[in-house]
């Protein structure tokens, strides 16, 4: 499978190319500085100059499908927050729809369902979340929306739990299981134009995707 990764130089990001690499894929690791390319090269990438806040199309050949893990990280403002997990989502989002893109897979994040039911301070990035997932939902593209909740640097356990809705929303999960669950996501049918929350948990990842 040809897939397109916005957000490729992230944390989760290479992680996110590293395990597609090696389960076959052909992925295009989308950067937007030239020095990133050497990094996404010796991941088995290839690199792909495009910003999220400008056209994108050109990153778009023979891809079939798209996984979205940009952010504009914790340093920046609400204006950033914006401009790339919303906007920039969104954009990118109808430039696969305009290029026959089979599956989007969206990472968002626990919260997005109910923004004004946030912490004060993560309201603007749960709303910027939930705009992008609705519109991914009305798209008429084939999705996945992924919704963790706290994201941790530790190793990664191989087990999640995994549910439309967790009643636990204050949970943590590591980068490394997110990404397996991205991945897994663009080839199991039971993730399929599904909405679902996830945490770490005992129950490994794919029998917890299985009962989506």
């Amino acid at each position: 499978m040809n897939i397109l990764i916005a957000g490729a130089n992230g944390k989760t990001g290479k992680i996110l190319v590293d395990l597609l690499v090696q389960k076959g894929h052909t992925v295009k690791a989308m950067i937007r500085k030239e020095e990133q390319s050497e990094k996404m090269k010796g991941l088995g990438a290839v690199p792909v100059l495009a910003d999220l806040e400008k056209d994108t199309n050109h990153a778009f050949k023979d891809i079939d499908a798209v996984i979205f893990v940009a952010g504009s990280g914790s340093k920046t403002g609400p204006e950033k927050t914006i401009d790339v997990d919303r906007n920039g989502a969104i954009g990118l989002i109808d430039t696969a729809k305009k290029n026959d893109v089979n599956h989007f897979v969206m990472l968002s994040s626990m919260g997005a369902e109910h923004p004004e039911q946030g912490v004060k301070e993560m309201q603007h990035y749960f709303q910027a979340k939930h705009d992008a997932d609705e519109h991914l939902l009305n798209s008429g593209l084939g999705f996945t929306i992924v919704r963790p909740g706290f994201l941790t640097d530790d190793e990664p356990t191989g087990e999640i739990i995994a549910q439309t809705k967790l009643e636990n929303n204050k949970g943590e999960i590591t980068r490394g299981d997110v990404a397996t669950v991205l991945a897994e996501s663009l080839e199991l049918d039971s993730t399929k134009n599904k909405t679902f929350e996830i945490l770490n948990g005992n129950v490994p990842i794919g029998e917890a995707l299985d009962h989506l």
